[in-house]
């Protein structure tokens, strides 16, 4: 019955069936070509999530390389603790007790004739109390006016010359001078110092001070129970330094071309690269305060937090770098989708200015047509000079930034507002 049914259909119909049993047997065929795309777009996700976890480490390594192992940017860097006010106390209270330390009050009086010596001695039994304060307070006040002097800058920047790096001794065991590497402590020799010092003292009246021995003592730049482990990785961060950021671009790149949507690729690129120099911005913010509170007992808090700024300061402005440009990119890489949210906020904004422009009776004649048809090439160059601008900008702090944004953002407006394809522009009603 179901067969004299078939065999009734009209010829054509049964050329339609085989045609399409023909259609299905290819597709069939053509079936793991579906698997291509989803190992594509893997691939992607794999190497944006590789360039991610690989920005951190490539701030990490350009500091390391241009900011540590690089004796002029490393003096550059240190300079200003020089004027650092907790740097100067820290520094003047470490001098002012070697002095005191190795100063003999009593040869004050070496001139005192050999009759009157027992009786002196008697008496400066019970004032040598306050007359080592009295000194005491005398030698701190000419310590802390050396301190605030240029002198005393001009040696903390000949000091940390000379001595390359403090930190790169502590982390590569290269340099040497006035910097030593103690387990996991960093410290300077001041005894530079304490000679200029001992010199204003004779010159102050105080001979006695031309008497004291060279005497060293330490002002601790860093100290960590890190410090050993880091030793390890340093010198291979040294090495990477410029490699590094450049594999991690190259992976970035290379994620958004495989991508099959690829302008939402570069966006999640962007947000995920700003993302991973974000957690090193946070890790730094936490680790300053463990690193403070971590510290000996004998170590001056302030002085050490103002050290760690001045090191930590480069990274914590790439930091900011990577993260605006991430953000910067993406946004720029969203408003120019095709997307409903992106074209109404781009609609909002080209019909804004141009309702100003209808108003002001402005035309652009010929100028307005270029722009019209130029407009998201230039577009994009404002994007590209401001994001180099503030690559090149030297420390670049957070309101440079807000400023470079606010000043990109006025010559898109007035890009925007010269775009006159002699058609008015509405504003869309929220």
């Amino acid at each position: 019955m179901a067969a004299d049914h078939d065999q009734s259909k009209p010829p054509d119909e049964h050329a339609e069936l085989d045609a399409l049993r023909a259609r299905v047997a290819v597709l069939e065929t053509r079936a793991p070509v579906r698997h291509r795309p989803r190992a594509r777009s893997f691939l992607a996700v794999l190497l944006i999530i590789v360039a991610a976890v690989l920005t951190p480490l490539s701030i990490v390594s350009t500091w390391a390389k241009n900011q540590i192992g690089d004796t002029d940017n490393y003096v550059a860097m240190m300079a200003p603790l020089a004027s650092d006010p907790d740097v100067r106390t820290a520094v003047a209270d470490r001098v002012t007790g070697a002095v005191m330390g190795h100063l003999d009050v009593k040869a004050l009086l070496a001139d005192v004739s050999p009759a009157d010596r027992p009786v002196l001695d008697k008496a400066l039994s019970k004032l040598s109390g306050p007359l080592t304060t009295g000194i005491s307070n005398f030698v701190r006040g000419t310590t802390e006016k050396f301190v605030s002097s240029d002198a005393f800058a001009t040696i903390w920047t000949g000091l940390n010359r000379s001595a390359q790096s403090a930190t790169l001794k502590a982390l590569s065991g290269s340099g040497g001078g006035a910097v030593e590497l103690t387990g996991d402590t960093v410290t300077i020799d001041l005894a530079p110092v304490i000679d200029r010092v001992k010199q204003r003292l004779v010159d102050r009246g105080l001979g006695v001070a031309a008497k004291i021995p060279e005497v060293h003592t330490d002002f601790t730049v860093l100290t960590s129970d890190s410090v050993g482990k880091a030793k390890k990785w340093f010198r291979a961060l040294q090495v990477i330094g410029f490699w590094l950021p450049l594999v991690a671009l190259v992976l970035a790149a290379g994620g958004v071309l495989l991508a099959l949507r690829r302008r939402r690729a570069l966006v999640t690129t962007a947000l995920a690269v700003a993302a991973g120099a974000a957690v090193l911005g946070l890790a730094m913010w936490v680790g300053r305060a463990f690193y403070l509170d971590s510290l000996p007992s004998g170590v001056s808090q302030p002085a050490a937090g103002a050290v760690f700024d001045a090191l930590a300061d480069p990274m914590r402005i790439l930091v900011r770098m990577v993260v605006t440009l991430g953000i910067v990119v993406a946004l720029a890489a969203w408003l120019t989708g095709d997307g409903h949210a992106a074209g109404r906020v781009m609609a909002m904004w080209s019909g804004g200015i141009g309702a100003v422009r209808d108003a002001a009776g402005f035309t652009g004649g010929p100028v307005g047509r270029w722009v019209h048809r130029a407009r998201r090439p230039l577009n994009w160059a404002v994007v590209v000079v401001a994001a180099a601008v503030l690559v090149a900008w030297d420390r670049p702090t957070g309101l440079v930034t807000v400023w470079i944004a606010l000043c990109a953002l006025i010559v898109l407006a007035v890009v925007e507002f010269l775009d006159d394809d002699s058609s008015p522009h509405l504003a869309v009603p929220g």
